[in-house]
């Protein structure tokens, strides 16, 4: 029997992958997939589909879907795009009323379900459609899809052609920003920018069918998706799923490769951090399947590297050996941080932990992908930045009070100061439009009256700034001359006080660097004297939760990292601070719960 998938970009690519390679690997049961299986199951449940929908043509239609990182995911989202349809990846941990707001807001089709969430589907269906949505859709049709088990071995496959019908016109993916300010907005990504954004990543980090990708991340973010999905199975690379995230498990991962075989039988004896005694028949029960192929890209989160450096020093001798050999530069290729600010601590923690291997910091949102990064070359991973504008991304810095542009060779003003700028960008990896809201849509855009494209607000503001020791082109053509620095966005990380910018990241940075303090939350606290005043959020180290930290004492230690009105004027000392899955905080939230009391009068 065969099948025909239209001649999408990422399907030509996978189909001269080789088709006895390792597309997919589930980490604790060892269950693999081949880049020769994926076609025909993607075709398959693609028919699926058009049966649901009760007809042949669905091109443009929202499919959502509520599947678990794996296999099976895989597939779904693929056949969503074969069927020419926006795919819809919908978190399983968001409460049912969130989940039906999305459904009803992108006017979903169908909701597919694997069996694992039948009963979060029928919960989310059965949910009355939210009273803020003026025009109610009515509820989707719901399909569950069978369980991929993967082929035996040596079994004959099914032959897929690809048509010769490029056209992907209704083809993509739609993602819900996270609505810190008002509703989520449906942000949608047409194939071509899925496929520019792949390309561009491939050009610059340079994933290969030898990658071993380690996927921990959740696959309703830009992060999860195509930096560590879509773009490996492009460039032909094995992802292997490890979800949710687990310290204990990913160590193990890590090292399972370089342990010598009677480690795995009873030598070890210790416990780390509550998980399962690595000697004990239920350890080697759950580990016993994992993989000896070492990995060799991990692209993660600040606040997972921050765990597993924790973790790691409670491992045994021996774990802790292998581990730190598998996350080495001879063995783990990259490491990626991105999707919130990397603390330099943890940076430069992670390089002495890993015997030399440097985190390459990047800087993407929903709306375009990744958009900046630094080079793979060592000299290009410079503390604070996050590069240059990638491959086939053109970015620029506005002034966001006078609306000119920053050219380069004009980064500070008469005064030797840096020029802070809005990011702009522009480039096939931008989004189309926020899904059924074009004063939003038009509102984050402007042109420049020339024919290349409208250029898209970021409302992130940043300075450009020449680094001696990079950006010579080591890494490629595209890692030269002045360098991006993140300064936060201009709406909740740039804080106006009397007259002075503020950058909230560049304060956290110095506060994250002292013993005192394991997380850090800089934030704009309202002020009647000073228009803002700057305030931080802090929880304490291990060593320091019972002695406690009084203001005073953290103006004392910042007092030579940071000039005097970078300085919290008020600080509070919390158990905790709440992020979200890709671990960023939301600061409008935080600032009214925790400085409320301190929005008029001024303490200093």
């Amino acid at each position: 029997m065969t099948s025909t998938l239209p001649s999408l970009p990422l399907f030509e690519a996978i189909s001269r992958h080789d088709p006895n390679s390792i597309a997919v690997v589930h980490c604790l049961s060892g269950r693999t997939f081949t880049y020769g299986e994926l076609l025909p199951d993607v075709a398959r449940t693609r028919d699926r589909l058009h049966e649901a929908a009760g007809k042949p043509d669905i091109r443009g239609e929202r499919i959502a879907f509520l599947v678990e990182n794996s296999y099976d995911y895989v597939v779904t989202l693929l056949a969503i795009l074969a069927a020419r349809a926006i795919a819809l990846p919908l978190s399983p941990p968001f409460p049912p009323a969130e989940l039906q707001y999305i459904l009803s807001h992108s006017e979903a089709l169908l909701l597919l379900h694997s069996p694992r969430y039948a009963s979060k589907a029928k919960e989310v269906i059965v949910t009355p459609n939210p009273p803020s949505n003026p025009e109610p859709h009515p509820h989707p049709k719901v399909l569950e899809l069978p369980k991929h088990l993967g082929g035996e071995a040596g079994s004959p496959r099914e032959t897929v052609t690809l048509s010769g019908d490029t056209d992907s016109e209704g083809a993509g993916m739609m993602l819900y920003t996270s609505g810190t300010t008002n509703r989520p907005k449906g942000v949608l990504l047409p194939e071509t920018a899925l496929t520019a954004q792949c390309h561009s990543l491939i050009d610059a980090w340079k994933y290969t069918p030898e990658d071993r990708l380690l996927h921990v991340l959740p696959l309703h973010h830009i992060h999860g998706t195509v930096n560590a999905l879509l773009t490996p199975l492009f460039a032909g690379s094995s992802i292997e799923f490890t979800f949710p995230f687990n310290a204990d498990s990913l160590w193990w991962r890590f090292a399972t490769p370089f342990l010598a075989k009677p480690l795995m039988n009873g030598t070890l004896n210790h416990v780390p951090n509550g998980d399962l005694e690595p000697s004990s028949p239920r350890a080697e029960e759950k580990y016993k399947h994992m993989s000896t192929a070492p990995i060799t890209f991990f692209t993660v989160v600040p606040t997972v590297y921050t765990r597993l450096l924790l973790t790691h020093q409670s491992l045994p001798a021996d774990l802790a050996k292998a581990s730190r050999i598998a996350i080495s530069p001879k063995h783990m290729r990259v490491s990626i941080s991105g999707s919130a600010a990397l603390p330099t601590p943890v940076k430069r923690a992670w390089k002495d932990l890993s015997h030399g291997n440097v985190l390459l910091e990047r800087y993407g949102m929903t709306e375009v992908g990744m958009a900046l990064s630094c080079g793979l070359d060592y000299t290009d991973r410079v503390d604070g930045s996050v590069g240059w504008p990638l491959p086939g991304v053109e970015a620029r810095l506005v002034d966001p009070e006078t609306n000119q542009i920053i050219a380069e060779g004009q980064e500070t003003d008469e005064n030797g100061r840096e020029r802070q700028g809005e990011i702009q960008l522009r480039g096939k990896n931008v989004f189309r439009e926020y899904w059924r809201n074009p004063d939003a849509t038009a509102k984050e855009f402007v042109s420049d009256n020339k024919t290349e494209g409208k250029w898209f607000k970021t409302g992130d503001v940043a300075v450009r700034r020449p680094v001696d020791s990079a950006g010579h082109g080591v890494s490629g053509d595209w890692a030269k001359g002045p360098m991006y620095f993140i300064l936060g966005r201009q709406s909740a990380d740039i804080i106006k006080s009397g007259g002075e910018k503020v950058s909230a990241l560049e304060v956290e940075r110095e506060i994250l660097s002292l013993p005192q303090v394991a997380e850090a939350a800089v934030l704009a606290v309202p002020s009647g004297k000073w228009g803002q005043k700057v305030g931080a959020v802090i929880v304490l180290s291990e060593l320091y939760k019972d002695n406690g930290w009084k203001p005073m004492e953290m103006r004392r230690a910042l007092r030579d990292k940071l000039a005097n009105y970078k300085i919290p004027q008020v600080l509070r000392v919390v158990q905790s601070i709440p992020r979200n899955a890709m671990g960023k905080v939301n600061k409008k939230t935080l600032v009214q719960a925790v400085f409320k009391d301190d929005f008029s009068g001024d303490e200093m």
